[in-house]
C-alpha cells in the first residue's frame, strides 16, 4: 500500500506540473501567440505571463511582430520596348493584426511573395528599358502601394520595397556601353572645341587690349611731346621777349646808343669776312657808305624806342 501510494503521489506531482507548465504561457517581446479555444479563435496572447486552461486552449499560431525581410525571388521582366530585364528585389513588411494573419491566408509570405512579383512585371511592362534604370523609386513606390492594399486583409503592413539588381540580356549591355562610350567620346570632343574656341577668344581679347593699350601708349605720348614743344616755344619766346626788354633797358642807359652802333658795325664786318672766306677771295663792299647808313638806321630805330 505504502508503494502504491508514492507511486499515485509521485504521478499527481508530475499532473500538477505538466498542469501548471500548461497554463502559464510566457510570450516573448515583440511576439504574439493566437490561442484557440475547442478549435475557434478565443483571443491573442501579448508578451508577458498569461493564462491558459489546459487541454481545452491551444497556442495555434506564434507571429513575429518585428519587421521582416522577405527576399522576391528573381524574375524576367518585359519592358514597353519589348526588352526582357531579369528583376531581383527584396521586400519589407510587419504584421500588425495576428488573427488576420492567421486566418487571412494560409501562407501570407508566399502571398506577398506572388503578388509582389506580379505587379513588378505589371509596373515594369508599362516602362521603357531606359526609364527602368532611372524610376527605381518609382516602381518601389508602386508595388508597395499594390501589394499593401491586398496585404491589408492578411493582416500584414508592407513597408518598403527595394529593387536589388537589374540585369538586362548581354546584348543589351554591350549596346548600353557602346552607347555610353559614344557618349563620352562626344562630350570629350565638346569639351576640346570649346577650350579650342575660348583660346582662341583670349588670344583675339588680348592682342586687342595690347593693340588698345599701344594706341593708348603712342597717343599719350603724341601729346606729352605736343605738349613739350609747346612749352619749349613758349620758354624760348619768353626767353627772346625777356633778352629783347634787357636790351631795351640797357639802349635806354647813357651810352647804349653808341654801345649798339659799335655793335651793329662789328655784326656788319664780321659777316662780310664770313662771307669772303666761303669762297677763298676777298669780297668789299662797293659802296662803304652803306654802313654808315646801316648804322643810321638802327640809331633810328634806337631812337623811336626810346621815344615811345
Amino acid at each position: 500500500m505504502e508503494y502504491s501510494f508514492g507511486n499515485i503521489a509521485f504521478i499527481l506531482f508530475v499532473l500538477a506540473i505538466v498542469f501548471v507548465v500548461k497554463t502559464i504561457k510566457v510570450v516573448p517581446q515583440q511576439h504574439a501567440w493566437v490561442v484557440e479555444r475547442l478549435g475557434k479563435y478565443h483571443a491573442t496572447l501579448g508578451p508577458g505571463l498569461n493564462m491558459v486552461i489546459p487541454f481545452i486552449d491551444r497556442i495555434a499560431y506564434k507571429h513575429i511582430l518585428k519587421e521582416i525581410p522577405l527576399d522576391v525571388p528573381p524574375q524576367v521582366c518585359i519592358t514597353r520596348d519589348n526588352t526582357q530585364l531579369q528583376v531581383d528585389g527584396i521586400l519589407y513588411f510587419q504584421v500588425t493584426d495576428p488573427m488576420r494573419a492567421s486566418y487571412g491566408s494560409s501562407n501570407y509570405v508566399a502571398a506577398i511573395t506572388q503578388l509582389a512579383q506580379t505587379t513588378l512585371r505589371s509596373v515594369i511592362g508599362k516602362m521603357e528599358l531606359d526609364k527602368t534604370f532611372e524610376e527605381r523609386d518609382h516602381i518601389n513606390t508602386t508595388i508597395v502601394n499594390a501589394i499593401d492594399e491586398s496585404a491589408a486583409n492578411w493582416g500584414v503592413k508592407v513597408l518598403r520595397y527595394e529593387i536589388k539588381d537589374l540585369t538586362p540580356p548581354k546584348e543589351i549591355l554591350h549596346a548600353m556601353q557602346a552607347q555610353i562610350t559614344a557618349e563620352r567620346e562626344k562630350r570629350a570632343l565638346i569639351a576640346a572645341s570649346e577650350g579650342r574656341k575660348q583660346e582662341q577668344i583670349n588670344i583675339a581679347t588680348g592682342e586687342r587690349e595690347a593693340q588698345i593699350a599701344k594706341s593708348e601708349g603712342e597717343k599719350q605720348a603724341s601729346i606729352n611731346r605736343a605738349e613739350g614743344q609747346a612749352k619749349a616755344i613758349v620758354a624760348l619766346a619768353e626767353a627772346n621777349a625777356d633778352a629783347l626788354r634787357k636790351i631795351a633797358q640797357a639802349i635806354r642807359e647813357p651810352g647804349g646808343p653808341d654801345a649798339v652802333n659799335l655793335k651793329v658795325a662789328e655784326q656788319y664786318v664780321s659777316a662780310f669776312a664770313q662771307l669772303a672766306k666761303t669762297n677763298n677771295s676777298i669780297i668789299v663792299p662797293a659802296n662803304m657808305s652803306d654802313i654808315s647808313g646801316l648804322i643810321a638806321g638802327a640809331m633810328q630805330v634806337v631812337k623811336s624806342q626810346q621815344v615811345k
